[in-house]
């Protein structure tokens, strides 16, 4: 069979330009589309529920307390810590609040590592999440620096029943203190009962392997609390969240709270870590040592709880105002409050997670 080169040629080159065309077309589209997509921006319904957790990094108020050790965040401290530096910080975090929620800010925000009621009162008051009514849920818990967990919710969304601190006592040293459990226990969307736990368990300050025995207790009392509410109701909705200092594959996580990283094989009474369909890796996760991302950020939930959401459902939230430039260790790096002392503006050492629920 003769080949006529000719025609063969003319087609071949009417390819190219088709192609041509066709990808001029798609970056065309593509210039078009937000550079930042990980968030559903579309409007929640009232069955769904989008829940965020955050270790907002040091939210100190400048007064000075007497029974904590506060001293590095006042204005004659280490840190210059000055109450334009507070509102600064606050207006920090509503940014992060609103970017979450999309069209609407998160119905539920557990928080870590802020001192007082005070400062969440400034935060929902008097920056941009004061439109939105949420309502603050906070015990002053016993650790030394004064650092507590919260809650705040949009009651529209859920209405709260019984909210109480869980006092952590360790037994092999009576004299440590740390943050409490809070406990909240509330209706969601209006249809079913949520329980939930703030935790931000002991760090690893001092030594990791000389921190295990506490962070094994803490969990192991999460454990036991869990365990009771599904002792009394096989099908109770349970949500742990918060910075527990550990990664999905650490002791405390898998083997005392017994949180599953397989959402296949979960049998009545498991506990599923919600980080395990968020495709963690080396260069993802909710804070960076050095080059590599670790996950420590948690969102655990019941098996009952599960079957509201999707096992991929969690998000780590890394929008570009958040990161910085790693000079040291490349890539990108959290986007701070302070470079050691130096104050640089920023937001957090942690990066915020979230997910939704249909009720």
């Amino acid at each position: 069979m003769k080949i006529d080169l000719k025609a063969l040629f003319f087609i071949s080159f009417s390819l190219v330009l088709i192609l041509i065309s066709q990808a001029q077309e798609l970056q065309k589209v593509n210039q078009k589309k937000p550079v930042y997509q990980n968030v559903d921006a579309g409007k929640r319904s009232d069955t769904v529920l989008r829940a965020m957790f955050y270790n907002v990094e040091n939210l100190f108020d400048p007064r000075d307390d007497s029974i904590t050790s506060d001293e590095e965040y006042q204005p004659t401290g280490m840190r210059g810590w000055t109450y334009s530096r507070l509102k600064q910080k606050q207006i920090n975090i509503s940014k992060v609040v609103m970017a979450v929620g999309g069209w609407e800010p998160p119905d539920l925000i557990g928080l870590c590592e802020i001192e007082n009621f005070s400062v969440l009162y400034g935060l929902t008051n008097y920056t941009a999440l004061k439109n939105f009514g949420y309502k603050i849920i906070h015990f002053d818990s016993p650790d030394p620096r004064g650092i507590d967990v919260a809650l705040l919710y949009r009651p529209e969304k859920f209405r709260v029943i019984k909210s109480i601190p869980l006092r952590i006592h360790f037994p092999f040293d009576t004299a440590s203190r740390t943050r409490d459990i809070l406990f909240v226990k509330g209706i969601a969307c209006k249809r079913d009962t949520v329980n939930i736990f703030v935790n931000h368990w002991p760090s690893k300050f001092g030594g990791a392997m000389a921190s295990i025995p506490k962070r094994n207790y803490v969990a192991s009392v999460m454990r036991i609390y869990a365990d009771s509410l599904l002792a009394v109701n096989p099908n109770a909705n349970i949500l742990i969240m918060g910075d527990l200092n550990e990664s999905p594959y650490e002791e405390g996580v898998s083997s005392v709270l017994k949180a599953k990283m397989d959402s296949v094989n979960l049998a009545p009474g498991d506990l599923y870590d919600m980080l395990a369909g968020a495709g963690l890796s080396w260069t993802k996760g909710t804070i960076k040592f050095r080059e590599t991302w670790d996950a420590i950020d948690h969102m655990i939930v019941s098996m009952p709880l599960l079957s509201h959401t999707s096992p991929h459902g969690l998000h780590i939230f890394d929008a570009p105002f958040l990161l910085q430039d790693d000079e040291a260790w490349f890539g990108k790096k959290p986007f701070r409050t302070y470079y050691g002392a130096k104050y640089i503006g920023g937001f957090s050492d942690h990066l915020p997670v979230y997910m939704d629920f249909k009720f």
